[in-house]
């Protein structure tokens, strides 16, 4: 197997999102089709690392505050208008999505508002910088607000990342008790070109391997494990 690219960089993400996968995005491989597709569209991190954003990126979001944001994004928003988002002052509090999805953990992603913090003010004005840097990037992209399941059927890279099975996956306003994982699995089966998917350590419903082996434990559901299909030939599951 070729040694993996670099770890992703900061640069490479629009916007934190609990979850994200941007710290691992180098060790999957990468996209060989011409169309990328997530269908569980979160920050997006795997399609924004290295070059993966030159494909024709189509992402699927359930929740409509995230699918609005990405299209916000995608359609509307310029260096001018990001760079043009008002400062943060500890102690407001704030009921912006950007700011909500920035402090990426289980409650601010499923809260309505959150209180400033000195360190929340301190990495918004970083964030600002890289999404002002970052916008352009996306604007040939695609954004669906619906279900995995009104992705379009065809040919593609396919990057799954949905709620991992049990409690990990609790913490979204669609986790892990809204999924039938047996029909996610056999959704995941049949797509059609390379497919990528992601779980955690008490996800069965595909014979996950490890993502990092040696590292990885199955049972432990904080560790990651991963499905390749045979179009990604470098992984032992199929």
């Amino acid at each position: 197997m070729p040694a993996p690219p670099h770890p992703s960089t900061p640069e490479e993400l629009l916007f934190s999102y609990y979850g994200e996968k941007r710290d691992l995005a180098h060790l999957y491989p990468d996209p060989i089709h011409p169309v990328l597709i997530e269908p569980f569209a979160g920050s997006a991190s795997y399609s924004l690392h290295g070059d993966h954003w030159k494909h024709d990126v189509i992402l699927v979001e359930r929740d409509q505050r995230i699918a609005e944001l990405w299209r916000w994004l995608i359609e509307d928003a310029d260096r001018a208008d990001i760079m043009g988002l008002p400062d943060l002052t500890p102690g407001e509090r704030s009921e912006e999505l950007l700011h909500l999805v920035l402090a990426a953990t289980r409650s601010a992603n499923r809260s309505s508002s959150i209180t400033v913090t000195p360190e929340l003010a301190a990495q918004w004005d970083e964030a600002r910088d890289r999404m002002a840097d970052a916008v352009g990037k996306v604007k040939h992209w695609t954004i669906l607000h619906g279900a995995f399941t009104d992705a379009p059927d065809i040919d593609a890279t396919w990057f799954i990342d949905p709620p991992y099975a049990g409690e990990p996956g609790s913490g979204y306003r669609f986790g892990s008790s809204t999924l039938d994982f047996e029909a996610l699995g056999g959704w995941i089966r049949t797509r059609r070109g390379q497919v990528i998917a992601c779980e955690g350590g008490l996800g069965t419903y595909l014979p996950f391997g490890p993502l990092r082996p040696g590292m990885d434990i199955p049972g432990e559901p904080t560790h990651e494990f991963v499905w390749c299909n045979v179009e990604s030939s470098e992984w032992a599951a199929s």
